[in-house]
């Protein structure tokens, strides 16, 4: 059945009309003022709403294996809750284990997503044992549609890289016109901070945020940037959080290099206060940690100068029983938080709503952007003819509030509870089909599809 959605205000990165988009099959058949109505069409009236692409989360863990535990949102319930929030595509992390091949950590990770996600998705490739074995299979994996690989620059023994591995995967990565990818903190000084905090008996929330000064993301993400400007490879840096950072992509900027820089959501919202609160700074125990208001303000302004290119969600929920393992030792709390289905509504809200960005920087920061950067558009990341009919149906002016009791996520906290958003989500199309309607899913486990990916077009 075709469906055409009539009346709605289309947004794309670089335009905003009122017109109707008719769908069939699973793509963009026609964008126009008063289209013809083909027999036996859904209508679905969004007169005074606003149309969007489905969004693309560009960095999830779904069911990760981490500190001996596993996130706690599947392929299913993690890629339903991003439907419910207007993502349509999400790219998570396959990590390799140390010893291991990317094949085997792909068959592994495959594994778990075929016949299971109810959204689409990809991978990223994080190298955690480059070697020459290691080397040989990049060809393979860009040619399996992963042309992204992920370093780590901490988490020594079990994902950390040293910068001889990040060199020589770099100069690989760049002969097949991939991307390379980084969590840019300095784990050596983590590693140090960290335990004389516990050695002093400093064992609350709190520590973990001490344990990760500024400096230790600003040192790394400048040491990425000048390995990147050597090796010449296309690179980003996964959730950016802070000032110091930031003013290391500026300074790549002086010498004619692009660095992209993604940011996740809760260091647009959330700030480090919150880890004071004792019995439930847990939940916001992430790396990096949130950080502080003029951090807040420095990402505000690089999302409207182009220097942040894409905001993401880094989610990685668990349990609360899960997260009381560190209960009497910061250390041990698994590090995630769970955030993809809000992304959209909270960005919505506070950006638009209340004027920090234009509806089109929403679209590029949300969708357009990250399907630029990795290899999906034009097939997904706009509205234009022949695209996936991935499209998002957004009422501005309704209001909501985000608790725990009505979310999807497979996690029994919220890290926002009781926030008041303007902007709600009120229809998802993925490849043509009504996703979610009226708060309800409407497609299940093994529709989403794994999305094999190009390279970047950014």
């Amino acid at each position: 059945m075709a469906i055409l959605l009539k009346s709605g205000r289309v947004i794309t990165a670089d335009s905003d009309s009122i017109c109707d988009i008719l769908v069939q099959d699973e793509a963009i058949a026609a964008i126009g003022r008063n289209l013809p109505m083909p027999e036996n069409v859904q209508v679905i009236d969004c007169a005074g709403k606003l149309i969007v692409p489905g969004g693309i989360d560009p960095h999830v863990h779904l069911s990760m294996p981490f500190m001996g535990t596993f996130s706690s949102d599947t392929y299913e319930t993690g890629t339903r809750a991003a439907l419910h929030g207007g993502t349509t595509t999400v790219i998570d992390f396959i990590l390799q284990k140390q010893g291991n091949s990317l094949r085997a950590a792909f068959e592994e990770w495959s594994g778990r997503a075929s016949g299971t996600a109810v959204g689409d998705y990809s991978f990223h490739m994080a190298v955690t044992d480059f070697n020459p074995n290691t080397q040989l299979e990049i060809e393979d994996m860009v040619n399996e549609g992963i042309t992204s690989f992920k370093t780590f620059m901490a988490y020594k023994g079990a994902l950390m890289i040293d910068d001889a591995q990040m060199v020589g995967l770099m100069q690989e990565v760049k002969k097949h016109g991939g991307l390379v990818t980084a969590h840019a903190t300095n784990g050596d000084m983590i590693d140090t901070l960290i335990a004389q905090h516990r050695a002093q008996g400093k064992l609350s929330p709190l520590y973990h945020y001490l344990s990760q000064p500024e400096v230790t993301e600003a040192e790394a993400s400048g040491r990425f940037a000048d390995i990147a400007n050597y090796t010449g490879v296309n690179a980003y840096i996964v959730h950016l959080t802070c000032q110091g950072a930031l003013n290391q992509v500026r300074r790549a900027t002086e010498r004619n290099q692009r660095v992209l820089v993604e940011t996740c959501i809760q260091y647009l919202v959330l700030d480090a206060s919150l880890y004071e609160n004792e019995a439930e700074g847990a939940k916001w125990v992430m790396s990096p940690p949130l950080r502080e208001k003029k951090d807040q303000a420095t990402l505000w302004a690089g999302i409207n100068q182009g220097l942040v290119n894409v905001v993401g969600t880094d989610h990685c929920p668990f349990m609360w029983e899960q997260k009381l393992l560190g209960k009497d030792d910061f250390s041990k709390i698994p590090n995630g938080h769970p955030a993809v289905e809000h992304r959209m509504e909270l960005l919505f809200s506070e950006g638009v709503s209340k004027g920090r960005i234009t509806p089109q920087k929403f679209v590029e920061v949300t969708s357009t952007n990250a399907g630029k950067i990795f290899g999906l558009f034009p097939r997904k990341g706009t509205i234009s003819i022949g695209a996936d009919a991935d499209l998002v149906v957004i009422d501005p002016e309704k209001q909501h509030t985000i608790s725990a009791a009505t979310h999807h996520m497979n996690v029994d906290y919220s890290g926002y509870e009781g926030w008041e958003l303007t902007g709600k989500i009120e229809t998802v199309l993925l490849r043509g089909q009504v996703a979610i309607e009226a708060g309800e899913a409407r497609v299940g486990p093994g529709y989403g599809q794994f999305i094999k990916r190009g390279k970047t077009a950014f």
